[in-house]
């Protein structure tokens, strides 16, 4: 299969910047949920994996961290929600102990004392920009899918408010995606996504795993901040004071699939 990313010479604005990184982010958290048909579509079949690839390309001008190349490397024949929920319980298991926790609480030897803040700092975000938990979905707030779908949205907001001219609105955004990409998904995504290449390699979750460390270091790197280890140690398997799954919308993200967004006027 030969497929290439379409360039063009349109000048790119902030607000295509914004638009292009809430399609990556959003992409992301799709594609670390337990798979379903729009996983297939939106990341697998042909045209959707060329779409995901023209706004990863947008975001790499230069080729520097071929986010564009390594999203179309998603694309594959024969590939189906069942054959990818194979990989995916092999891969994240049914609790937070697979082969490559999805979980950011369960890395860093801190994780022992620190999950129930963390979880507490987690609801705070969410929160603060008017998100509430899906109770169909009884997922924690720190799976990495529920942390990506939350930039996504802050994302989405940025292009709003560059859009309306709201600047308050703007530097607010901003504000909060830089600390919780600080925070959190910047500091436990290079280890999770280092043991998903390697538990993965080759296949799809291992691929996905690329293109989430490519950009989320791409993203650190461009904000100024500091990119976690790839070798943060996982909390004892033995220490099970936190649940698995949360119950109540303190613990959890508000996103697409995984919690929804309350009425905030914001998009």
């Amino acid at each position: 299969m030969s497929m290439e990313i379409s360039q063009n010479d349109r000048e790119v604005s902030e607000i295509d910047l914004a638009l292009c990184r809430a399609t990556i982010y959003g992409a992301l958290a799709l594609g670390l949920r337990a798979p379903t048909d729009e996983t297939v579509a939106r990341l697998v079949a042909v045209e959707g994996a060329t779409a995901l690839a023209e706004a990863a390309a947008v975001l790499d001008a230069n080729g520097a961290s071929r986010l564009g190349s390594t999203a179309l490397r998603l694309c594959a024949d024969k590939v189906s929600p069942d054959t990818l929920s194979y990989s995916h319980r092999r891969l994240f298991g049914h609790t937070a102990g697979g082969t490559a926790p999805p979980y950011e609480t369960e890395y860093g030897a801190e994780a022992l004392f620190q999950q129930p803040q963390e979880l507490g700092d987690l609801a705070g975000f969410y929160l603060a920009f008017g998100l509430t938990l899906n109770q169909a979905e009884h997922e924690r707030a720190d799976h990495v899918s529920c942390e990506c779908e939350f930039l996504s949205f802050l994302c989405l907001k940025e292009a709003y408010a560059l859009e309306k001219g709201d600047v308050s609105m703007l530097e607010e955004v901003r504000k909060g995606a830089r600390l919780f990409l600080r925070d959190h998904l910047g500091r436990f995504v290079p280890s999770f996504t280092r043991k998903l290449v390697i538990e993965d390699q080759g296949g799809f979750y291992g691929v996905l795993g690329e293109l989430c460390a490519r950009f989320v270091t791409e993203e650190c790197v461009r904000l100024g901040l500091p990119v976690g280890p790839e070798n943060l140690g996982l909390r004892p398997a033995t220490d099970d004071r936190v649940p698995m799954a949360c119950g109540t919308g303190a613990e959890c993200a508000a996103m697409p699939g995984v919690c929804d967004p309350e009425e905030n006027g914001a998009i």
